[in-house]
């Protein structure tokens, strides 16, 4: 098969090192891609948002099936794009895609359902926002509707950061058009678990969970972030909360998008909050989270492109999903000021310290190729991922490996994976 993937981040790093292990690969491409997918790839200068450019691209070198990593060209009909010209493509269109696109949405699908989350309330008049303020109990959270890079999330502790907060997302368009519309939600508190699924339209199948360091500084303190480091399988994921995912979130969610003339194709990633009155979904996702790919893929024993056309072609429920019973932890290592202001362009040393080593992979967010040498080309430069039997075997190995590599301005978390030494 000519595969094309569609991303230029980590997450699409890990889709393009397991696709290059598929018996049925035979020539892989991705647009954009980065120097540390040229590996397995030919990369291709293609933006992700030119979905006409990305068509015509995959008609003329005959691709079988095209890999949306992220959630931008999603959310903007990528796919429709693509099956309009008669294309196979994995990832949901967009009116499917409108479930990570817009938190309202989400929020009053889960509400219709009764699927469990948070309480809340939608605006779109920053006024009425802040006269709701006025009688919420505090702390609350500020989420703005759309798309923000993972970053649109505001904990506010007192009323004062809840009304600064409005007039960010709302009124000064601190995120953009993602804060036309905004999510007021009731706080809760708990362990956070990311559980990503494959889904057919119809049958959906539950992969292996993990839990994301989203701030960017040790401690989880700092700005919010595309995600500092992440761990595999998570130790608060027990087999009672399993099962109660399957019983009222899961399925339920798939059945509610396929009852609201929205079928599901693709993957859904269920950010959850393990509270006292049971899992809660804080958000959806509608595509492989980054960096919890770089911890799920190498756990994963199938052949993923199997899988991918599984949910094309709506036979998911012939695929048994199997997880190699160890762990992985993902330390992100980043360019210092991330998420503020950084500077690019530094040689990245190092990387050939992965070679040969079973159980380590450097799997790159931000680099790219000048004058014949890797460089860092983003916030997040690279993820280094170790495998382990055991999670504080997993995080020794990659806190390990993060030595190996380095360039000017390095900077990594020191505690990702701390919260596995509370339950061991």
């Amino acid at each position: 098969m000519k595969i094309l993937i569609v991303g230029s981040g980590g997450r699409e790093h890990a889709i393009a090192w397991k696709v290059a292990q598929s018996r049925k690969a035979e020539k892989i491409y991705c647009a954009p891609g980065n120097a540390g997918i040229a590996e397995y790839a030919e990369c291709v200068d293609i933006g992700a948002m030119e979905f006409e450019r990305l068509s015509r691209f995959a008609k003329e070198k005959e691709i079988d099936l095209t890999i949306i990593g992220m959630d931008d060209p999603l959310v903007g009909g990528v796919v429709d794009v693509f099956e309009a010209e008669g294309l196979r493509v994995f990832g949901p269109r967009k009116n499917a895609a409108i479930l990570e696109g817009s938190k309202a949405f989400s929020k009053d699908l889960m509400k219709k359902y009764n699927i469990p989350t948070a309480a809340y309330e939608n605006f779109d008049d920053p006024k009425k926002a802040l006269d709701y303020l006025e009688t919420a109990p505090m702390p609350i959270v500020l989420k703005a509707d759309g798309l923000a890079l993972g970053k649109g999330v505001l904990i506010c502790n007192t009323l004062e950061e809840a009304r600064e907060g409005v007039k960010s997302i709302m009124m000064d368009k601190k995120f953009g058009s993602a804060g036309n519309q905004m999510v007021i939600e009731e706080f809760m508190t708990g362990r956070e678990v990311s559980v990503l699924s494959f889904v057919d339209g119809k049958t959906i199948k539950i992969m292996t969970s993990a839990q994301d360091h989203k701030r960017a500084l040790d401690g989880d303190q700092g700005l919010n972030t595309g995600g500092m480091g992440t761990f595999s399988p998570s130790p608060f994921y027990t087999e009672e909360v399993d099962a109660f995912c399957k019983e009222y979130i899961y399925q339920k969610t798939v059945d509610a998008m396929a009852a609201e003339g929205r079928e599901f194709k693709g993957i859904i990633f269920f950010g959850l909050m393990l509270t006292e009155k049971g899992p809660r979904v804080l958000e959806y996702n509608a595509r492989f989270g980054d960096p919890e790919t770089q911890v799920v893929l190498p756990r994963m024993k199938n052949d993923i492109l199997e899988v991918f056309e599984a949910c094309v072609d709506g036979t998911l429920d012939q695929i048994e999903l199997e997880f190699e019973d160890n762990a992985a932890v993902c330390v992100v290592l980043a360019s210092d000021g991330y998420p503020v202001q950084y500077e690019k362009g530094f040689e990245i040393r190092g990387l050939e310290s992965f070679k040969g080593r079973d159980g380590y992979y450097v799997f790159h967010a931000g680099s790219r190729f000048r004058d014949g040498k890797i460089v860092t080309n983003g916030g997040r430069v690279l993820g280094v991922t170790a495998a382990g039997r055991d999670l504080k075997e997993a995080r020794a190995n990659a806190y390990e490996a993060v030595k190996w590599v380095d360039f000017d301005n390095k900077y990594y978390r020191n505690d990702i994976g701390k919260a596995i030494d509370e339950v061991s």
